[in-house]
């Protein structure tokens, strides 16, 4: 049930937008074992142009970037899981968007099962009914 905010940048794209989902996606699962039927994906596009590191924009600089927020419960993944998943993503999308600043980002934001959820329910209130009929 992670959310991921993408916001990307390359002066030219490799791969479409879905293909961006798709891969992030896919990397969530296989690496945070999170289910791709619950994964959401919001990407925003911002101009080459626009986007600056260290005073230059990456049009001029020719390469792109990319800054990945994913929110996962808290405690449901290992340091060494989430230090797999910003290699992995940061390899995935240098091959999506063609080269890539070394000023892309990945932030793995864990937040309490009790203050996240979705469809209305908390993580938490999930956890306490699975267990509750399971008993």
């Amino acid at each position: 049930m992670p959310i991921l905010n993408v916001k990307l940048s390359s002066p030219r794209m490799a791969a479409g937008i879905p293909q961006v989902a798709a891969t992030l996606t896919r990397l969530t699962h296989q690496i945070l074992r999170k289910d791709p039927a619950l994964t959401a994906v919001a990407i925003d596009q911002v101009p080459a142009e626009q986007w600056f590191i260290a005073g230059t924009s990456l049009a001029e600089a020719q390469l792109a970037s990319f800054w990945l927020d994913i929110v996962v419960v808290d405690g449901t993944n290992t340091k060494d899981e989430k230090a797999a998943y910003v290699a992995a993503v940061f390899e995935a999308m240098s091959a999506l968007l063609g080269p890539l600043h070394p000023e892309s980002y990945v932030l793995v934001r864990e937040v309490k099962a009790d203050a996240y959820g979705y469809g209305g329910q908390t993580q938490e209130r999930r956890y306490v009914e699975r267990k509750m009929n399971a008993a």
